[in-house]
């Protein structure tokens, strides 16, 4: 699934990255035999994320740490810990990995889905998948409070009346999708949108604000959400797979640094939807670091300690 970009960068630049970019933040333990190399999709969240991984583990464990940022997709994240040139993929989605780096069909019950990807993970790369972080990115549709309101608008179906009418801007690469695309859509909910506008992803919230469009799809977790006031539609028909985000991590560096798992565990559903939102947001909209974003979350909850499983 495509998100939307925190930073363009050339393919230059993504390699210089991955072979610098050390991480240090001051901890008073030391542990310079050890360097765990975290990998971050070139979003928002998923810098975010990764800077937490970080964080989290030079604080609580000394280790050093090197960001690899900036990946411009899933397959590129993917190969990356094939390689060994990471160790942690901060951000994998159910949805994305089922349908696209495994080939499976898709499964739009969130816990099946999990688990058919924790046992494929395993199974054919020696690598594990950690359990949700606790939000699921994925499409939705979304209007303003107010467009919801005037019409009386809770969930996707309720589209269908203002289908004729409404302009409707959504992500472009949604339009050739299969089995969650626009012709899949179309045949689950029985309506088709009459004035459809492509676009890239990271322009609708704010043609949705500007009344350029009235209806757009959107990703859940997008801190302008709370920032223009829309409001997300239910998808009442549950057409869209589960995005759910997680952390997966190359089991040789699990082996190498045991001490890592039962920390790591320690982010298993602590991080809401709406919680992402406000992260989000922090960095899109009050363009703040997304390593001081998710160093003063780790602060503000104690570094989640006591939270460790076994």
């Amino acid at each position: 699934m495509k998100k939307r970009t925190y930073f363009l960068l050339s393919l230059t630049a993504i390699l210089i990255t991955v072979l610098t970019g050390c991480h240090s933040n001051g901890a008073s333990k030391s542990n310079n035999s050890a360097n765990i190399k975290i990998a971050a999709m070139s979003t928002t969240e998923s810098s975010i994320m990764a800077n937490m991984i970080s964080e989290l583990i030079h604080h609580e464990l000394g280790y050093n740490t090197t960001l690899i940022s900036n990946l411009g997709s899933a397959n590129v994240g993917h190969q990356a810990l094939l390689r060994k040139d990471a160790d942690i993929a901060a951000t994998r989605y159910t949805g994305t990995d089922l349908t696209g780096t495994l080939n499976l069909p898709a499964e739009k019950d969130p816990s099946k889905a999990a688990k058919i990807v924790k046992k494929e993970f395993t199974k054919r790369y020696d690598q594990t998948w950690f359990p949700t972080y606790g939000f699921a990115d994925t499409y939705a549709f979304m209007v303003t409070e107010k467009f919801a309101q005037e019409n009386q608008l809770k969930s996707v179906s309720d589209l269908k009346k203002l289908s004729a009418t409404a302009r409707t801007g959504v992500d472009s690469t949604w339009m050739n999708r299969k089995g969650d695309g626009y012709k899949d859509f179309s045949r689950a909910y029985k309506f088709s949108f009459k004035k459809i506008y492509p676009m890239q992803i990271g322009l609708v919230y704010d043609a949705v604000e500007n009344n350029k469009m009235q209806v757009v799809l959107g990703y859940s977790t997008d801190g302008r959400i709370q920032s223009y006031k829309l409001k997300i539609l239910k998808d009442n028909k549950h057409f869209f797979p589960p995005y759910d985000t997680s952390m997966v991590v190359n089991n040789s560096i699990l082996r190498k640094y045991p001490k890592l798992k039962k920390l790591l565990h320690r982010l298993d559903g602590k991080i809401s939807l709406k919680t992402m939102q406000k992260l989000n947001y922090k960095v899109d909209d009050q363009l703040l670091e997304p390593s001081l974003v998710a160093q003063q979350f780790l602060k503000e909850h104690h570094y989640f300690r006591g939270g460790d499983k076994q």
